[in-house]
């Protein structure tokens, strides 16, 4: 099955967005490396990163990367875009490997190779983006019986997991905050699809502004990335970043493509092999995330372990923002 230009559009974004992200994390903790030489580090509670140039230039970098994500949903289907979040990993991971001179394992290079080659499956394979020609199109979609069955299914166990698990499990069981932080990173992803492609529309001259389900969108973005941050920072405050890197990546992309099947039917198009194909390419997906992760550190000396981890517990601790990467 032949790629449409928007399919085009969008994998160039999303492809340029993993880039970018992966990128801003190394340079991110280079300006830390540089920062904690001269002071209290990041994670000792120390701000003197925020005078480091380089860390500056991550930031930005990361939020050139997050634009080209939010980008890419407008011109394609989730389906293909969230999945290829996991390339960023990589990039970061073969930087890492070159500039802050962090090992990468055999296992690792194998982790790569099986992201690449999930990726490229499911880019293959995915569904053709749906025309659409007005936000209103997607509020229909959004307001339809099975989405709105979907939303009050996901409102009704976060709420759960908030008022009944977080002061009770919160600090025990990882599942409670990355649960929270999945299930509303399902709805935040369609948000921001629908946002996108009203921006999308309103460029090319047909104003989508004027109607009031733009902002509704607009507002359940707000919203759904503010309770986002506040639980996920909870979590890397609480448990290691090496678990939870790869557990939110898994429940986030897979909360956000059944909310992408139900909302945009994105599956309806296609027959039973391509769905089963684009499956495989994700399981390949996730499988190389966890291997990378699994051996991130092997072939390391002890000392060394003990310091990348300290630093990249700084890093990620030290930027709210870490969310944008897995929302996009």
């Amino acid at each position: 099955m032949g790629i449409s230009s928007d399919n085009v559009h969008g994998l160039v974004l999303a492809l340029s967005s993993s880039v970018f992200i992966g990128s801003s994390f190394i340079i991110k903790k280079k300006g830390l490396k540089n920062a904690a030489a001269t002071g209290p580090s990041a994670g000792s509670g120390g701000h003197s990163y925020l005078y480091e140039p380089w860390w500056w230039i991550g930031m930005i970098t990361m939020i050139i990367g997050e634009i080209a994500n939010f980008a890419a949903y407008a011109f394609a289907p989730a389906i293909l875009v969230t999945p290829l979040g996991a390339l960023s990993i990589i990039f970061c991971a073969v930087l890492a490997h070159f500039i802050l001179l962090e090992k990468l394992h055999i296992f690792g290079v194998l982790g790569c190779i099986l992201c690449v080659v999930g990726s490229t499956s499911i880019v293959l394979h995915a569904p053709q983006e749906r025309n659409i020609e007005s936000v209103k199109q997607v509020w229909h979609l959004a307001t339809a019986p099975g989405f709105l069955i979907y939303g009050c299914i996901v409102l009704i166990v976060v709420a759960v997991l908030i008022f009944k698990y977080v002061p009770t499990h919160g600090h025990t069981h990882l599942i409670v905050y990355v649960g929270i932080c999945s299930l509303m990173g399902s709805l935040t992803v369609m948000s921001v699809k629908a946002l996108g492609i009203a921006l999308k529309l309103t460029f090319s001259g047909l104003n989508q502004f004027k109607y009031y389900e733009t902002w509704v969108f607009t507002v359940v973005v707000i919203f759904c990335c503010l309770l986002q941050i506040n639980y996920l920072n909870k979590a890397l405050d609480t448990f290691n970043t090496a678990v939870i890197s790869p557990t939110y990546y898994v429940l986030f992309t897979s909360f956000t493509i059944i909310a992408s099947i139900i909302m945009f039917k994105d599956w309806d198009t296609q027959n039973a092999s391509q769905i089963v194909t684009e499956l495989c390419g994700f399981v390949t997906i996730l499988s190389g995330t966890f291997l990378l992760h699994k051996t991130k550190d092997m072939g390391n000396s002890p000392s060394l372990n003990s310091s990348s981890y300290i630093d990249q517990n700084a890093d990620l601790n030290s930027n709210s923002g870490y969310i944008n990467e897995n929302v996009g």
